[in-house]
């Protein structure tokens, strides 16, 4: 069974992303290098979640790990 994924912090994070390029959102809330994963989630039955960008931009990825639309920032922080 997997653990219940931590909120590394409760509000979203703005990162640049680059078209066409794929990300590791990190689903668990235990990597350094929020929010992309860095492989702290082994363990705890949680996996990254891979994804491409669709364009070139700043985006807010979630950083509560609470979603309904990840790995973008829906407002679910603000009921952590």
């Amino acid at each position: 069974m997997a653990e219940d994924p931590k909120v590394a912090q409760k509000s979203p994070y703005q990162v640049d992303l680059e078209g066409g390029k794929d990300y590791y959102w990190c689903r668990c809330g235990r990597s350094a290098n929020q929010p992309f994963c860095d492989g702290s989630h082994k363990g705890t039955g949680l996996e990254p979640m891979a994804f491409k960008a669709e364009s070139t931009g700043t985006f807010n990825l979630c950083g509560c790990k609470q979603t309904d639309d990840p790995p973008f920032c829906d407002g679910s922080h603000n009921i952590v």
